[in-house]
């Protein structure tokens, strides 16, 4: 297995991909090959100052980023030697299992959908994030940020592969499906919630739960939670404030802790066909790490082809 990894992506690049890649080394199975795409000299002298032997990874050579700021189609086209366009070109070769970067996420989108495109059937791929649950565990809420705008269609097929990656990545048996809504009853919420609701309802593709409010978030009424990428967005980045804020404030508290983006990774783009994974731009060796881990799992459980059985 080969798992690729954007050494130049990310606020703290190349310190904290590398740092991360030396963490997920000591874990995963001595069968699975990092290969590194940046910088070929800054990598080896990076591998070689924590003690590892730069012959024990792959290492492509590119210099080109994509930078956070940049317009994603344009940037993916104009630059092919970036190292996201690098590690695209590697997985549709079939060189690479995984890919996964902490730098320009629309880039990420474009280049799954431009090289190894979308799962035939699927309308939108998306991304998802895990909220704890105070009960242990956590929730898994998609989409939220790849799609503003989502019609009752693309919120049903949410569902499908929320369900299909609580189940087979992290062994929830039947989870359970709810849509987020602004009050319990099937005829709250704006027109596209409605109609989501009534495809939903009587669905044999997952087990659907009804709506949920923005207060069972947290609790234990769903394991999968699905709504347009605007909300989703929005209700993610609340969440991290807070976190951020009880941080500040030195509190230290079981539960809180959980919410640290740090213990979760990156997220898979749910859809397309191949295993790639997008990481916060400020991710940590730690949350490095856990992406490259999470990345295994993934190719591991076969994900790409249970959902393009599904569909």
């Amino acid at each position: 297995m080969k798992i690729g990894i954007d050494i130049l992506g990310g606020d703290f690049a190349p310190g904290a991909p590398l740092e991360g890649v030396c963490l997920a080394y000591a874990e995963l199975p001595s069968h699975v090959r990092l290969v590194l795409i940046g910088d070929q000299e800054q990598i080896r002298s990076g591998l070689s100052q924590k003690g590892l032997d730069p012959e024990k990874f792959d290492i492509v050579h590119a210099t080109e980023t994509i930078g956070m700021g940049e317009h994603p189609v344009k940037a993916f086209s104009q630059k092919p030697n970036s190292t996201i366009a690098t590690g695209f070109r590697l997985m549709k070769e079939g060189n690479l299992d995984a890919f996964s970067s902490c730098g320009n996420s629309g880039a990420m989108l474009v280049g799954a959908m431009y090289t190894i495109k979308a799962i035939p059937g699927v309308i939108r791929p998306c991304i998802t994030t895990a909220f704890p649950k105070e009960s242990g565990g956590f929730n898994l809420l998609l989409d939220v940020g790849t799609n503003a705008d989502c019609k009752p269609d693309v919120l049903y097929q949410f569902a499908i592969l929320g369900k299909l990656f609580a189940e087979h990545v992290f062994g929830m048996k039947d989870p359970k499906v709810g849509l987020l809504n602004i009050g319990e009853e099937p005829e709250k919420g704006n027109l596209v919630a409605q109609a989501a609701h009534a495809m939903m309802k009587d669905s044999r593709d997952f087990n659907f739960i009804g709506n949920v409010e923005g207060r069972q978030i947290f609790s234990d009424e769903a394991d999968v939670i699905v709504c347009e990428g605007f909300t989703g967005n929005v209700v993610l980045k609340f969440a991290e404030s807070i976190y951020s804020k009880i941080k500040s404030r030195g509190i230290d508290d079981e539960y809180f802790n959980r919410f640290n983006y740090e213990l979760y990774g990156g997220t898979p783009i749910l859809g397309v066909n191949g295993t790639v994974m997008v990481g916060h731009g400020i991710s940590t060796p730690l949350a490095i790490k856990k992406m490259l881990t999470l990345s295994y799992d993934i190719v591991k459980a076969q994900l790409p082809e249970k959902i393009r059985q599904a569909f």
